[in-house]
C-alpha cells in the first residue's frame, strides 16, 4: 500500500463488498481488477492519494483503456466499477465529492441474449445419456442449469438436501438475497439418478454435503461447471439461463414472474428478454397469418 492512500482505499472497499453485499467472489475480483488497472494509471501519473483524483484522472482512463482497444462492453463495465469506487468514498466523507459523476458514462451495446432453440437443447441433453457417475453427473448438471435457470454460483453452491425438497430448490443469489425456484420432473429425475447411483463412486474426504462432486472428489465449483458445459453442450452456462428466461417468455410466463424466478433486482434488467420475445412472436405472425 501507498502510505495508506488509493491503493489503502481500494482494498477496505473491496472487504467490505465481501462483507456487506454478499457478491460472489467472481464479481469481488472482477471489481479488484478493474479497480487495480485505474490505480496502476494513477501512480503512473503521480497520484497516489484518493483525493487527488479528478475528473480529468477518470477521462484519462476512459482514453487508455479504448486506446488498447477495450471492447466497448469492457470499457464500459470498467468505467461503472470506477465510478462505483468513487460513488462508495464520496458518500463515506472520503472525498468531498465523487469526480466521476461528471463523466458521461459509456454505453453498453444493445445486444441481445443468444438462446439456444428449444428442440436443438432437448436434442443436446438427450444425447448425454451415459450411465456411468461422471455422465449420470453431467446430465444432472445441465438439466438443473436449464430447468431452473440459476446462476452458476448458485448452482455450484448446491448441497444434496436442495434436491427432492417439495419440487423447489431454495437458492441465496446476489446480495445474499433467499428465493425458491421450481425445478422440473427431468431435472430432479436426473439429479435423483445421479445422487442415488453416480455421486457416490466420486466423493472424496473433501466432499462435504456439495450435490456436484469432481473427479478428484472435492466440490465441483463455477470453473469446473463452465468446462463441463463447454464440453458437452460448446457453450456456456449463462446461455441456458438466457434459454431458460426466453423459452418461458415465448411460452407466456409473465414479465415479473420470470425476474422473481431469474433473482433480478430490476425488472429493467429482465426486459432485455422482452425483445426476444417479440421478435419470436413476429416470426409467429409472419408464419401463421394470412395478412401477414
Amino acid at each position: 500500500m501507498r502510505n495508506g492512500g488509493i491503493d489503502a482505499a481500494v482494498t477496505d472497499y473491496l472487504t467490505r463488498l465481501d462483507a456487506e453485499r454478499g457478491l460472489s467472489p467472481h464479481t469481488i475480483e472482477a471489481y479488484g481488477r478493474d479497480l487495480s488497472q485505474f490505480t496502476t494509471m494513477c501512480h503512473r501519473l503521480g497520484i497516489d492519494r484518493l483525493g487527488e483524483v479528478d475528473r480529468r484522472t477518470v477521462r484519462r482512463f476512459l482514453a487508455q483503456l479504448t486506446s488498447l482497444n477495450y471492447s466497448q462492453r469492457s470499457v464500459a463495465r470498467k468505467a461503472s466499477s470506477v465510478r462505483a469506487f468513487l460513488e462508495d468514498a464520496a458518500r463515506r466523507g472520503a472525498i468531498p465529492a465523487n469526480p466521476a459523476a461528471g463523466v458521461p458514462q459509456p454505453k453498453r451495446p444493445g445486444t441481445l441474449p443468444k438462446a439456444i432453440p428449444a428442440p436443438t437443447l432437448e436434442r443436446f441433453l438427450d444425447a448425454v445419456d451415459g450411465s456411468d457417475p461422471v455422465d449420470l453427473r453431467d446430465r444432472a448438471l445441465l438439466e438443473v442449469l436449464y430447468g431452473t435457470g440459476l446462476r452458476v454460483s448458485e448452482v455450484a453452491a448446491m448441497t444434496v438436501a436442495d434436491i427432492g425438497t417439495g419440487g423447489f430448490v431454495t437458492v441465496r443469489g446476489k446480495g445474499d438475497k433467499e428465493r425458491a425456484v421450481p425445478v422440473g420432473g427431468p431435472a430432479v429425475r436426473a439429479t435423483t439418478a445421479y445422487v442415488e447411483s453416480g455421486r457416490s463412486a466420486l466423493i472424496g474426504p473433501d466432499t462435504g454435503d456439495a450435490l456436484w462432486v469432481g473427479v478428484r472428489g472435492g466440490r465441483l465449483d463455477t470453473r469446473g461447471i463452465r468446462r463441463i458445459v463447454r464440453r458437452r453442450l460448446g457453450t456456456f452456462p449463462h446461455a441456458l439461463r438466457h434459454s431458460y428466461a426466453t423459452h418461458l417468455l415465448e411460452g407466456g410466463a409473465d414479465l415479473r414472474a420470470v425476474q422473481d424466478l431469474l433473482g433480478h433486482s430490476e425488472l429493467a434488467t429482465t426486459q432485455i428478454y422482452t425483445a426476444v420475445t417479440r421478435e419470436h412472436l413476429r416470426k409467429t405472425y409472419e408464419r401463421s397469418h394470412p395478412r401477414a
